[in-house]
C-alpha cells in the first residue's frame, strides 16, 4: 500500500514537472517570431544610424584611401553657421507646415463626406485611393505635363481669369513652385488620412448624435463638441505622422523642381542629398542627416508627451 502511494507520488510530481519544461519551451515561442525583426531593424535602421552619428563627427574623404579622421563637431560647427543651412531648415518646416494643414483638412472634409451615406459610396471611396495607391513617379510626370508653360492643361483654364495674357511659369516662380509642391504632396497623402479619419469617425457612437440633436445642438456643435473630441487621438496621430512624411518628402520636389527655383523648393532631404551625392561631402551630408533625425526625434517625443497627459485626464475623470 505504501508502495502504490509512493509510485502515485513520483508520478504526480514527475506530470507536475511536465507542464512547467513545456510552458518554459512556449515561452521562448514570442522570442524566436520577434527576433527576424529585431534583426532587420538592427541591420537596417539601427546600424545606419549610429554609422551616420559617427560619421557626422568625421572628415571622410572619398578620394584618397584614408581612413575617416576625428573631427568633433567640427561639421557641426559648420553647419551652424551656415546661413544655407537655415534657409533650408526654414523652407522644411514651412513646407511641412502647409502639407500637414492642407492634406489633413482635404482628409477630414472627404471623411465626413464619405461617413454619411449616399448612391455609389464605395465607388467614390475607392476613387479618392488612387491618389495615394500611385507611384510618385508616374504622378510627377503627369503634374509636369499638366503644368507645362505650353501647352498645360492649368494653363488653359487659367487664360480664362480676363487680365491673364501670358501662361504662368508655375515651376519657375519661387512662389508658385511651392505652393504646387504643397498641393501635389497634399493630393498623394490625403487619401490615406482620410481613411484613417473615416474608420475613427465609424467608431463614434451614434446615441451621442440623437442625443445631443433632442437637446437641439445644432450640426456645427455636433461637429465640434461631438465628432472632433471623438476622433482628437486619431487626429493627433495623423497630425505627427504627416509630420514626419512630409519632413523627409523628397520624390516629388527633386523630380519636380530638383530644389529650384533658386533654392525656394529645397528642403533638408534634398540638401542632405546634394551634399552627399552632388558634392561628395559625406561628413556634412551626415550632419544634416543628424539634424533632420533630431527633429523627427522631437516631433514623436512631442506626441508621446501629448498622449501621456491625455491618458492621465482620463485616469482622472
Amino acid at each position: 500500500m505504501n508502495r502504490t502511494a509512493a509510485g502515485n507520488t513520483t508520478l504526480s510530481i514527475d506530470q507536475a514537472k511536465a507542464p512547467s519544461r513545456s510552458r518554459r519551451r512556449l515561452n521562448l515561442l514570442p522570442y524566436a517570431l520577434v527576433l527576424p525583426i529585431v534583426l532587420y531593424e538592427g541591420a537596417m535602421v539601427v546600424y545606419p544610424i549610429i554609422q551616420g552619428i559617427y560619421g557626422s563627427f568625421t572628415r571622410i574623404e572619398l578620394a584618397s584611401d584614408r581612413p575617416a579622421v576625428w573631427v568633433g563637431l567640427d561639421n557641426y560647427t559648420r553647419m551652424f553657421n551656415d546661413p544655407a543651412f537655415w534657409k533650408v531648415m526654414q523652407t522644411t518646416l514651412l513646407f511641412t507646415a502647409l502639407v500637414v494643414i492642407v492634406a489633413l483638412s482635404a482628409g477630414l472634409l472627404t471623411a465626413l463626406l464619405f461617413n454619411r451615406p449616399f448612391r455609389g459610396r464605395s465607388v467614390a471611396r475607392s476613387m479618392m485611393m488612387m491618389p495615394w495607391a500611385f507611384p510618385e513617379v508616374p504622378v510627377v510626370m503627369i503634374f509636369i505635363w499638366i503644368l507645362s508653360p505650353q501647352f498645360g492643361v492649368v494653363n488653359l483654364l487659367v487664360r480664362w481669369i480676363p487680365g491673364i495674357t501670358e501662361n504662368p511659369q508655375w515651376l519657375q516662380v519661387p512662389w508658385l513652385a511651392m505652393g504646387w509642391m504643397v498641393l501635389i504632396a497634399s493630393w498623394k497623402a490625403f487619401p490615406f488620412y482620410s481613411l484613417v479619419i473615416l474608420s475613427a469617425l465609424q467608431s463614434v457612437p451614434q446615441e451621442l448624435y440623437e442625443a445631443a440633436k433632442v437637446d437641439g445642438a445644432s450640426p456645427l456643435q455636433l461637429f465640434w463638441r461631438i465628432t472632433i473630441p471623438s476622433i482628437g487621438t486619431t487626429l493627433e496621430l495623423l497630425v505627427v505622422l504627416a509630420c514626419i512624411f512630409s519632413f523627409k518628402q523628397f520624390t516629388i520636389i527633386y523630380l519636380m523642381t530638383g530644389g529650384g527655383p533658386v533654392g525656394a523648393t529645397e528642403t533638408i532631404v534634398l540638401r542632405i542629398y546634394n551634399t552627399a551625392f552632388r558634392f561628395y561631402d559625406y561628413s556634412y551630408a551626415a550632419a544634416l542627416g543628424v539634424s533632420g533625425f533630431v527633429v523627427s526625434l522631437v516631433i514623436a517625443f512631442f506626441f508621446i508627451i501629448l498622449q501621456a497627459r491625455r491618458a492621465q485626464e482620463n485616469a482622472r475623470i
